[in-house]
């Protein structure tokens, strides 16, 4: 890694440790390689949002390029939001693309995904389901995201309406994260969730 990242890089995760949010519990970031090519940041699911109580892991990958370039970041806990990937955990959001500049930090991208679970912006989706889920039926895609933070990232525990039909399916032999996926795409619909399930 050029030295002008890896210096940046150090620096950054020292304010990140530093900083209020980490104190509060509220993000942090570890290294997976001692390159600093490779962190591991986690964000709290922020209070009065349906990923509220959840621990969300992501994969933060650094550029060459790092600070002129953004970082690449994924969440790795599964999430159902309009901006993020319900299958890759890809991320949707400007300052991880063209809004990038090189005076933002990891701390600064911790904080701006936080706030992105806090406001969604469903006119420029990254999963196009969710996204059509949130503008159809909000209160059913709020559900549908407390469910998921519970049995992805250790939220309390949601509807117990949504927890019955994955168990009932799951009795019928398929995989819960299929069950969950299926239900939550076909509006927690037991009969259409079940055909998609067969036809896969």
């Amino acid at each position: 890694m050029a030295n002008i990242a890896a210096q940046r890089i150090k620096r950054e995760f020292k304010e990140v440790l530093k900083s209020e949010e980490t104190s509060k519990n509220q993000i942090r970031v570890d290294i997976v390689d001692e390159n600093f090519t490779e962190l591991r940041g986690e964000i709290a699911g922020p209070p009065d949002t349906p990923y509220e109580g959840g621990r969300y892991l992501l994969e933060i990958k650094i550029p060459e390029t790092y600070p002129f370039n953004p970082p690449k970041v994924r969440f790795i806990t599964k999430i159902w939001h309009p901006n993020i990937s319900s299958v890759t955990g890809a991320i949707c959001l400007d300052i991880l693309k063209d809004q990038w500049a090189a005076a933002m930090t990891l701390r600064t991208v911790l904080l701006s995904l936080q706030a992105l679970l806090a406001a969604a912006e469903p006119d420029d989706p990254q999963d196009a389901v969710v996204a059509n889920q949130y503008k159809q039926d909000c209160e059913m895609f709020k559900q549908t995201a407390r469910l998921w933070a519970h049995v992805y990232a250790g939220a309390p525990a949601s509807s117990a309406e949504y927890t019955l039909k994955i168990d009932k399916l799951c009795a019928m032999g398929f995989e819960k994260n299929a069950v969950i996926v299926a239900l939550s795409s076909k509006s927690w619909d037991v009969e259409t969730a079940t055909e998609l399930l067969l036809s896969n």
